[in-house]
C-alpha cells in the first residue's frame, strides 16, 4: 500500500492530509489563533474541589477552567504504564480532597482539548513522546505498543530498552509503534533526549507562575512527522519553504531514514488539488455520503453521540433481497471506517446497518468494519450487535471533529444545519487569490463577499491580506455583497 502526506501552509492555517492509494484518509488542521492543547504541560492552580464528582477544576490560564478527575491523578506508588502496583479494592480509591487542595499548585498535562462547552481534560500522569519512545516521569518499567504484534519483535524491543534503564532510575517508557525495527542505539538516543527534556521542564516549572504554559507540543507539520509518518509512508510533500526546512531538520535529528522522502512542492497547482482533497473536505461536511453501488450513509452528529444510518438507495441488486442488503452493508462498513477518520468523529457511535436475517452475514459485516478500522490512529472498540440490530462502538475523542472545526451553527436554521465560519471563508479566499495569481495576469483583484467576511478581512485578517498583496504584487479591493450568504464569495480579476 502506497501512502503519502501532503502539507499545505497558508498565512494562518496549516493542514496535513494522509493519502493512501490516492484516497484521502485523514485530515489534520491547525490554526494559529486556535492551536490544539493536547500534550501541552501547564502549571495550574486548583480553583475548586468537588468531592461529589471526585474531581477538581484547575485554572491553567484558559477561558474555561480545566477538569481533573481523581482517576487521572498519579498515586504515590505507580507501576508499569502508570497503573498502581497493587490493585485498589472497590470503594478504596483515594478521595479527591486527599489528593489536591483548593489554591494548591499542580503540574498537569492536557489529555483532551476543550470540546463544545466542556473545558480541557487534564492528567498529572505526564508523558513526553519522542520518535520511538514515550517517557513517563512518574511511571516505571518498559511497555510495548499493542500495535506491534510480532512476539519476537516485542521481546527484542523490551530487551533493548531494558539495557539502558537502571533499576533505581525514576520513570518508565512505552516503546511506540514507530520503533518496530529500530536499533538499540536509536532507542538510547531517544532516552537521553527525553531525560534531558524532562530536566529542563522541571527547572522551567519551578520558575513558572500558576496559570501559565510550561511546555508546548510541536507544531502540526512536525508533529505529523513524529506521530503519523511510518515506514509505510513513501513521501511527504510540503508547499512552504520554511516549514520544509524545519521538517528536514527534525527528520535529520530523529528519523534520518525519512529525510530524503520529505520534498518541497513548488508546482503551480495548489498541493491539495493533486488528489481532489478540497472536494473531499467539502463532501465530508455533508450529512449524506453516497456509496458506489447506489446506496448511501446518513451522518448525524450530536453532543451525546453520532448516529450513522445505512440505506440501499438506488441499489436494487441482482439476486435476492438478503444478498442486496448484505452487499450494501459490506460496502458501508468500509466507507464508515474511512469517514470516522476523515471527519474525526469520536465518543459513542451508533451504526444502523440494514437488518440482515442470516447470522453469518452479520458476522462478516462486523468483521469488515473491524478490519477497515485497523489503520485508524485513534483507539476504538466495537461491541456486538444490540437487540435492536444496532452496532454500538466508541472511538477515542481528543480533538474537535472536522465539522466543529470548520463550521458554526447556522443562524438561519437555529443550529439544525451548518455554514462555514467567516474564518474558514477568509482562508478559502486567500487560497483562491493564490490560485488565481499563479494562473492569470491581472492589474488588481476584487473580493466580493458577505459583510461579516469583509469585516473580518479588514480586521483580524488584515495582516494576512497585506501579506498576500505583497506576495502577488497587486492591490486587493474588498466589496460587500448584501445578497451573499456567509460562505459565498467571488474573487474577480480586474
Amino acid at each position: 500500500m502506497t501512502a503519502e502526506i501532503l502539507i499545505n501552509v497558508s498565512p494562518r492555517e496549516v493542514r496535513a492530509a494522509l493519502v493512501e492509494e490516492g484516497v484521502l484518509q485523514e485530515i489534520f488542521i491547525e490554526r494559529s489563533n486556535r492551536r490544539g492543547l493536547i500534550s501541552n504541560i501547564y502549571k495550574g492552580r486548583v480553583s475548586r474541589v468537588l468531592p461529589g464528582m471526585q474531581a477538581a477544576f484547575i485554572d491553567i490560564g484558559l477561558e474555561r477552567t480545566a477538569f481533573l478527575h481523581a482517576s487521572d491523578i498519579v498515586h504515590p506508588a505507580v507501576g508499569e504504564n502508570g497503573q498502581p502496583d497493587e490493585p485498589v479494592e472497590q470503594g478504596a480509591t483515594q478521595q479527591i480532597q486527599q489528593l489536591v487542595t483548593e489554591g494548591g499548585e499542580i503540574l498537569v498535562q492536557v489529555l483532551k482539548d476543550p470540546l463544545g462547552t466542556k473545558g480541557a481534560r487534564l492528567t498529572t500522569f505526564i508523558t513526553i513522546p519522542s520518535r520511538y519512545l514515550v517517557y513517563m516521569p512518574k511511571g516505571r518499567g518498559i511497555g510495548i505498543s499493542a500495535r506491534i504484534e510480532d512476539e519476537a519483535e516485542r521481546h527484542r524491543l523490551r530487551e533493548a530498552a531494558s539495557m539502558f534503564v537502571q533499576d533505581n532510575e525514576a520513570g518508565g517508557y512505552i516503546v511506540r509503534t514507530a520503533a518496530e525495527g529500530a536499533s538499540p542505539e536509536a532507542l538510547r538516543a531517544d532516552m537521553l533526549f527525553l531525560q534531558k527534556l524532562w530536566t529542563v521542564l522541571c527547572e522551567k516549572a519551578a520558575m513558572t507562575r500558576p496559570g501559565n504554559l510550561v511546555h508546548e507540543d510541536l507544531p502540526l507539520a512536525v508533529r505529523v512527522l513524529r506521530d503519523v509518518v511510518s515506514s509505510g509512508v513513501d513521501k511527504v510533500s510540503v508547499d512552504h519553504e520554511d516549514t520544509f526546512q524545519r521538517m528536514r531538520e527534525f527528520a535529520r535529528t530523529f528519523m534520518p531514514d525519512m529525510t530524503d522522502r520529505i520534498e518541497l512542492y513548488d508546482g503551480d497547482r495548489p498541493i491539495f488539488d493533486l488528489y481532489g482533497i478540497e472536494d473531499e473536505i467539502r463532501k465530508s461536511l455533508d450529512r449524506k455520503v453516497p456509496l458506489k453501488s447506489g446506496g448511501y450513509l446518513m451522518f448525524d452528529q450530536t453532543e451525546a453521540m453520532t448516529t450513522i444510518d445505512v440505506n440501499t438507495g438506488a441499489y436494487v441488486g441482482h439476486r435476492t433481497l438478503e444478498e442486496t442488503i448484505f452487499r450494501t452493508n459490506l460496502e458501508a462498513a468500509v466507507a464508515i471506517a474511512r469517514q470516522l477518520r476523515l471527519r474525526n468523529l469520536g465518543g459513542i457511535i451508533i451504526v444502523d446497518f440494514i437488518d440482515m436475517e442470516e447470522e453469518e452475514h452479520r458476522r462478516q459485516v462486523l468483521q469488515a468494519l473491524e478490519k477497515a478500522l485497523v489503520g485508524d490512529h485513534a483507539k476504538n472498540h466495537i461491541s456486538s450487535v444490540s437487540p435492536l440490530g444496532l452496532v454500538e462502538m466508541t472511538r477515542k475523542r481528543t480533538r474537535e471533529s472536522l465539522e466543529h472545526m470548520l463550521c458554526s451553527s447556522c443562524p438561519t436554521c437555529e443550529g439544525r444545519g451548518f455554514v462555514k465560519t467567516t474564518e474558514t471563508v477568509c482562508y478559502e479566499i486567500f487560497r483562491e487569490i493564490l490560485r488565481q495569481s499563479r494562473q492569470f495576469q491581472f492589474q488588481e483583484l476584487m473580493v466580493l463577499a458577505h459583510q461579516d467576511v469583509i469585516e473580518r478581512l479588514l480586521d483580524e485578517e488584515s495582516a494576512a491580506l497585506a501579506e498576500l498583496e505583497v506576495h502577488t504584487g497587486k492591490p486587493i479591493r474588498l466589496q460587500t455583497e448584501a445578497l451573499y450568504q456567509q460562505d459565498q464569495y467571488d474573487v474577480v480579476l480586474m
